[in-house]
């Protein structure tokens, strides 16, 4: 486990950028191409913003994402599928994207997923946390033990009350209440694995995470156990675990 304390959320996400771009350019020169993992949410748009910034041969990287909502469209602004496209996809010249697709026909969609994904190992997954302590959208209590990919999940209410403070919904009855995410399994199969948190909302999250024991009631405390994971907090989320 390594731990990176930047001053803010910006510094934050172009120290982890760094480090994911790292990651790529290592891989592409090994074996002449990468696969990452991206996370979404508010928390990972300074890192994502970097991340845009770094020299990497895009064209020779493939590209995951976590989750996203059942029945969801993409046109909806909380669509992750529009996220990862308005701010990311967009903008570079990828070998190629895979996106979690929870409209349709949901057990296709998750075997095509499940397919590609075992194609070759992910070098580097980004994966955020949640203020519930989720990874993805495995929120507590987890399930460690499935050998599953991806899977279909119930939502907890305090993983909806964060989409709605974080303005991707305006009532908790508006979040759906099934997504489908990648499980912890394949979570710990990626290479690396980089977080970035920042703001003092996760901070209680972070707290837990990092004292704690592995327990599928704090899912991230499974990223501990995790030979190479790179968190990246700033002042405000680290502020429990090292105050000021």
């Amino acid at each position: 486990m390594n731990i990176h304390v930047a001053k803010n959320a910006e510094d934050l996400g172009g120290c982890a950028a760094a480090k994911i771009a790292s990651v790529l350019r290592e891989a592409i020169a090994e074996r002449g191409s990468a696969r990452l993992l991206l996370s979404t949410g508010a928390s990972q748009f300074e890192t994502i913003a970097a991340l845009l910034k770094e020299d990497v041969d895009w064209s020779k990287v493939e590209a995951f994402n976590l989750d996203d909502y059942v029945g969801m469209d993409e046109s909806h602004k909380a669509s992750f599928r529009k996220y990862l496209k308005d701010r990311f996809t967009s903008k570079v010249n990828l070998k190629n994207s895979f996106f979690v697709d929870g409209e349709g026909d949901v057990d296709a969609k998750i075997a095509e997923l499940t397919k590609e994904m075992a194609k070759a190992p992910i070098d580097v997954g980004v994966i955020g946390i949640g203020e519930n302590a989720h990874i993805a959208f495995n929120d507590p209590p987890a399930d460690f033990k499935t050998n599953e990919t991806y899977f279909v999940v119930t939502l907890d209410e305090k993983c909806k009350q964060q989409q709605v403070r974080e303005g991707w919904f305006e009532t908790v009855a508006d979040v759906p209440s099934k997504a489908i995410t990648i499980t912890p399994n394949a979570i710990m199969k990626c290479r690396h694995l980089i977080s970035s948190v920042p703001r003092g909302v996760k901070a209680e999250a972070i707290y837990n995470t990092l004292t704690c024991k592995l327990s599928p009631d704090s899912p991230a405390t499974l990223l501990k156990t995790h030979p190479s994971w790179h968190l990246y907090l700033d002042a405000e989320s680290s502020a429990k675990v090292f105050p000021v």
